[in-house]
């Protein structure tokens, strides 16, 4: 019997409940009207009857309509109550019919049929309350018809099929509200089991989930709340809005909430947070508008937050990081700048001396011998210094390419020729093939020149007996080119471990190899980059004892063919015309160099010791040009140039000529007004080309163009 008691009578006690005012003064109003059919006792007997039922329904349904439990007793007990109802409304219409008047009869079929239509309504509600407030009912109703009534001659036999109709009627209309029911049932069920599962996930994530409105007024926030922030969901949903936001992060979130449209409907964003215990807390939300959410149709805002303290600090240590590294890139850089200029500062003197002293007709035999030594040894240690300022340039992405229009071949000549004599010394033959190489193409030729130079010192050095060849190869289509250059050897050759080491810096074939040839090992290592830089690739193949092939490979345009100077060759032709000069160096074994370097021509040199000696020179002489050193004490040679050019003392050119070479530090002496530069140690065909240069009469004047020593 308790199974067939459906939970549902529970809905139908509930709107019983507030029925009641309608039903009492109904109740009462029938037994009046009746009184005057079936007389006055049996009105009254009726009425006190069904007022005791209605007394009785309402302390049977109040539990269900204060939504108290309820146990299968007070369902019993409603369901009871409910029969009894039905029976009396059922009694009254049995009573009227059997008054035998027209009135009376069709006062009892009204109300049977009242009973019959609040079936649809019970059967809604729940399958029991239709049994037995509709069915049974509707069935004692027609029974009743068929009984033997005082009407005589009356056509009853119409009454009873027209009340079968009613029911049958009532009956299907009552079922297809069954059968709905029952789909709203199971979709409801659905619904509350799918809300139940979202409801469980939400309040077990770690992630806060929370729902508001676009004012901010909160809907639903996830437990998770209260590990995030050490609030409990209820006094969170009882604070203001955005009482728990950093006071300068306020604006943010109220800003990016209003921001939020149909068509830009999500955006995330980090901002903090104030815990409960008064801590500060970085949190990251993703905010999703939700268009017509809301249960008056209004838009809704979907939060999905989380805590990333974590990832803040290791932001706050990456940047601490960074700062740290550019810290330490900037103290590597002046450190460079100041070991190179130191380094070059001395070598200045040994190159240029060294070099004087080896082309003078006053020294012969072995003293000759000594000063060319002294010279080559200078030369390595600047080809080192050169080396290491290069990889430093390339590593700080301050390596810049100047591409023009080369001839390969000629390119691969003229650095054949540079180490002829080397190749020459040792009985070494050097042989030059090309294939395709005459035409002209578009690049750094420099840079170019630079590489084929590191590979035939490589070769040079590891090579006892045999020969080198040099082997250019252009092809390709007519719009880019493929530059092949390939240096050839028939020296120790390198074992096949380690061959993917042999353009590492600082990295030799093994350990013996510096003590057996010398060397560091960074020439391979500036050209693999130089290569990379200008977008092509290098490579080796080599057998130990049987040689090596040293290559490289470059996409270049091809350029249209015109007067072309061999890149990094400068002329080396006297002035054509006395000339004064003003030489500013605070050294005065650098001073004595650039005297004897320009004693043959005709050249007056003035010298000043630090940039306020050359502010006065320049003050009270003319001159063509002046050689100005960078550091210096007193005043520096930037200070001294920016006077000159903020007074107007003079518009000659002025060249730095410095140990300072690095690419920031060539760009600041051209900011401070400065024409050109001049690296040391000073090559003295450099030296000439730039003051040809700079004193040429009227259009034949060209410039600037920075020189290193590189």
């Amino acid at each position: 019997m308790p199974a067939l008691i459906d939970e549902r009578l529970d809905e139908l006690a509930a709107s019983a409940h507030l029925g009641a005012r309608a039903r009492v003064p109904i109740t009462m109003g029938i037994g009046f009207i009746a009184h005057f059919m079936i007389g006055w006792p049996a009105a009254a007997a009726w009425t006190a009857i069904l007022m005791a039922c209605e007394v009785w329904a309402w302390f049977a349904t109040r539990p269900q309509f204060l939504g108290l439990p309820i146990s299968v007793g007070q369902r019993l007990n409603h369901l009871v109550n409910i029969s009894t109802e039905t029976t009396g409304w059922v009694l009254m219409g049995w009573l009227l019919w059997r008054t035998g008047t027209p009135q009376g009869a069709l006062c009892g079929v009204i109300i049977w049929l009242s009973i019959i239509s609040f079936a649809q309504s019970f059967a809604y509600q729940t399958p029991m309350g239709f049994i037995v407030g509709g069915a049974m009912p509707a069935v004692v109703m027609l029974v009743v018809t068929l009984f033997p009534t005082p009407w005589r001659g009356a056509p009853i036999a119409l009454v009873w099929p027209t009340l079968l109709m009613a029911v049958v009627f009532i009956a299907g209309g009552a079922s297809q509200t069954i059968a709905a029911r029952r789909r709203y049932a199971a979709v409801q069920d659905r619904l509350q089991r799918s809300e139940a599962l979202y409801r469980l996930l939400a309040d077990n994530v770690t992630d806060v989930i929370a729902l508001s409105g676009v004012d901010g007024a909160r809907r639903y926030i996830s437990p998770s709340i209260e590990q995030a922030l050490g609030y409990d969901v209820e006094a969170l949903m009882r604070m203001p809005s955005y009482t728990y936001l950093y006071p300068e992060d306020r604006a943010l979130v109220i800003d990016t909430i209003a921001a939020l449209t149909p068509a830009d409907n999500q955006r995330t964003i980090d901002y903090r947070v104030i815990r409960k215990d008064g801590a500060i807390s970085w949190a990251e939300t993703c905010f999703t508008l939700a268009p017509g959410a809301g249960a008056d149709g209004s838009d809704e805002v979907v939060s999905v937050s989380r805590v990333v303290n974590a990832r803040k600090a290791m932001e706050s240590e990456l940047v601490e990081a960074r700062l740290r590294a550019e810290a330490a890139a900037a103290a590597k850089a002046e450190f460079l700048a100041n070991m190179t200029h130191e380094l070059r500062t001395p070598l200045n003197a040994i190159i240029g001396f060294s070099g004087l002293l080896k082309a003078s007709p006053a020294l012969g035999g072995q003293d000759m011998r000594y000063a060319g030594l002294i010279n080559e040894a200078s030369a390595n240690l600047l080809d080192l210094v050169n080396g290491v300022l290069d990889l430093s340039k390339i590593d700080a992405g301050a390596f810049e390419l100047d591409p023009e229009p080369f001839a390969p071949a000629a390119l691969a000549a003229s650095a054949a020729a540079m180490v002829e004599a080397q190749a020459q010394a040792k009985g070494l033959s050097l042989r030059l093939s090309s294939l395709g190489a005459d035409e002209t193409l578009l690049g750094d030729g420099r840079r170019i020149r630079q590489v084929l130079l590191n590979l035939l010192s490589n070769a040079l050095k590891f090579t006892g007996e045999g020969g080198i060849e040099v082997r250019t190869v252009v092809s390709g289509d007519d719009e880019a080119r493929r530059l092949r250059i390939e240096v050839e050897d028939t020296g120790v050759g390198v074992p096949a471990d380690r061959l993917e080491q042999v353009f590492d810096r600082f990295a030799q074939a093994d350990a013996s190899v510096s003590r057996r040839f010398g060397g560091t090992g960074l020439g391979l290592a500036i050209s693999k980059r130089l290569v990379e830089l200008m977008g092509g690739r290098i490579g080796v193949a080599s057998a130990e004892g049987q040689g090596s092939t040293f290559w490289f490979e470059i996409e270049l345009p091809r350029a249209e063919p015109a007067a072309l100077a061999m890149p990094g060759e400068v002329g080396t032709a006297a002035p054509d015309r006395p000339l004064k000069l003003l030489l500013v160096e605070d050294v005065a074994v650098n001073r004595e160099l650039v005297l004897a370097l320009l004693a043959p021509f005709d050249i007056e040199i003035d010298t000043a010791a630090d940039g306020a000696e050359a502010l006065a020179a320049v003050s009270h002489a003319a001159y063509d040009l002046v050689l100005m050193d960078v550091q210096m004490p007193v005043m520096d040679g930037l200070t001294a140039t920016r006077r000159i050019r903020a007074e107007g003392l003079t518009d000659a050119p002025i060249i730095a000529m410095t140990a300072n070479v690095l690419p920031d530090q060539i760009a600041r002496c051209l900011e401070a007004g400065m024409n050109d530069h001049l690296g040391k140690p000073i090559n003295p065909a450099q030296l000439l080309d730039v003051i040809g240069r700079w004193t040429a009469r009227g259009d034949e004047r060209t410039g600037p163009i920075a020189i290193d020593a590189a």
